[in-house]
């Protein structure tokens, strides 16, 4: 994964935010809103694209298009970087694959050391009982 080459690819919308601003939120564009076309892109692999459907299915439109938005600060500048560190972070965790768990065997001596120690405690309990004096 490039990431110059998947940054090239984004497009950036300014719209008018919500929020913090006073009278500059009604004529500042300071939201930004990100899209990326999964499909589209070059900077990634069939397999890569194949594991981002796959794990950001919930993000995703029909189209295959994730579209991420930020008005968190007042400056469009600002707003665009902190899209960008998100959109990044997403896909380095939706291309992230688990190592593959191998099962393992108990080893003979630490099932040998169980069952010798159930004995133990068994024979600690059963001279705990009165005697029987018939």
């Amino acid at each position: 994964m490039d990431n110059e080459r998947i940054i090239s690819e984004l497009s950036f919308k300014a719209v008018r935010s919500s929020g913090a601003g006073g009278q500059n939120v009604n004529k500042v564009s300071s939201k930004v809103v990100l899209n990326f076309d999964l499909e589209a892109s070059q900077a990634l692999s069939d397999d890569e694209k194949l594991l981002l459907k796959e794990n950001l299915s919930s993000r995703l439109t029909s189209e295959n298009i994730l579209i991420l938005n930020c008005d968190e600060d007042r400056s469009q500048i600002k707003n665009k970087e902190i899209v960008i560190k998100r959109f990044l972070e997403l896909i380095k965790k939706g291309l992230y694959v688990p190592k593959v768990r191998k099962a393992t065997k108990i080893p003979k001596s630490v099932i040998k050391k169980r069952i010798k120690d159930k004995k133990n405690v068994s024979e600690i309990k059963q001279s705990r009982k009165k005697p029987n004096l018939d």
